[in-house]
């Protein structure tokens, strides 16, 4: 099997602001593929941003007109799947050469909903599918809706089968037997946890999957986002470090190959030789001779 050198994004947009994200985007990506990248990851909903401290004016039982005002701008600057942001996006990946991973706010072209969603463009410039978070934690499910078992897939390229779960997913022991039972080798987890405790989740999945891992954060400060949003009065409690990143890269037997990152922007490289799947499964494989189909299995709804 071949080697894939990837490229793991810890950064942050240009909080709320679509247009210069995507720039940046660009200059990130060109960036990584200078260093020979083959596939870029970036963190969950990198486009336009996780909207960490907000509370869009929410309290149970009522919103604010200005807690409205700033939907807004969140919803204007989300990603119509497809669209503007996404021709250029499968553009970028075919200029490049490269697999390119996204995490996006998407806004759904017909119902106007928000999803918190992750892209995958092919090196030929093609958009080859998404997946849309299943279950937004806590106050997550005030921004984003839910998705649905159609996303749920993996995707096959000359590096084996790609896929991935967002953030707290990755605790849903049945998304990840999902993944598993497609053969999953590289997977994917965009994230906006930087607590030291996800690292130890990171390395469990891997473990377990058989499969390499990737963790990709955010890092991201109080003072990148937008002046009169940093100055919301449930801002000021918040700390300047919003997040740490925590950016990381296992193997298929927990062995930290690159990472974690803490504390900064970094482009975080790791070249992964895919024998190291194989190898991992001569004592255990969560779908072949370690499992019991006889006894044990499930099914994905739509």
């Amino acid at each position: 099997m071949p080697t894939l050198d990837i490229a793991v994004i810890q950064a942050a947009p240009i909080l709320f602001d679509l247009e210069q994200s995507l720039d940046k985007t660009y200059d990130l990506l060109k960036k990584a593929t200078a260093q020979g990248a083959q596939m870029v990851v970036f963190p969950e909903s990198f486009l336009p941003a996780y909207p960490r401290g907000l509370s869009f004016g929410t309290v149970v039982g009522s919103r604010t007109d200005a807690g409205r005002e700033i939907w807004q701008l969140y919803w204007e600057n989300s990603v119509k799947v497809p669209g503007k942001a996404t021709n250029l996006l499968a553009k970028w990946a075919k200029e490049c050469g490269v697999y390119l991973v996204m995490g996006i706010t998407e806004q759904d072209t017909i119902n106007g909903s928000l999803y918190c969603s992750l892209l995958y463009f092919s090196p030929e410039g093609k958009l080859m599918g998404k997946h849309r978070k299943l279950k937004p934690t806590a106050a997550e499910r005030i921004i984003w809706g839910e998705g649905d078992g159609t996303t749920l897939q993996t995707y096959l390229t000359p590096y084996g089968n790609i896929g991935g779960l967002i953030c707290w997913e990755n605790y849903m022991p049945l998304a990840r037997m999902a993944l598993y039972q497609q053969g999953i080798h590289l997977y994917l987890a965009p994230t906006a946890d930087a607590r030291d405790s996800w690292q130890a989740t990171m390395q469990h999945i891997a473990l377990e999957g058989r499969c390499f891992v990737v963790g990709c954060n955010q890092f991201v400060t109080k003072s990148m986002y937008p002046p009169h949003l940093r100055e919301l009065p449930e801002m000021t409690s918040q700390p300047e470090v919003m997040s740490r990143g925590g950016s990381v890269v296992l193997s298929p037997l927990g062995k930290v190959l690159a990472g974690p990152v803490f504390d900064r922007e970094e482009v975080l490289l790791a070249t992964l030789d895919l024998n190291d799947i194989i190898k991992s499964k001569l004592d255990f494989d969560p779908v072949g001779h370690y499992s019991r189909p006889d006894m044990l299995n499930f099914n994905i709804s739509s």
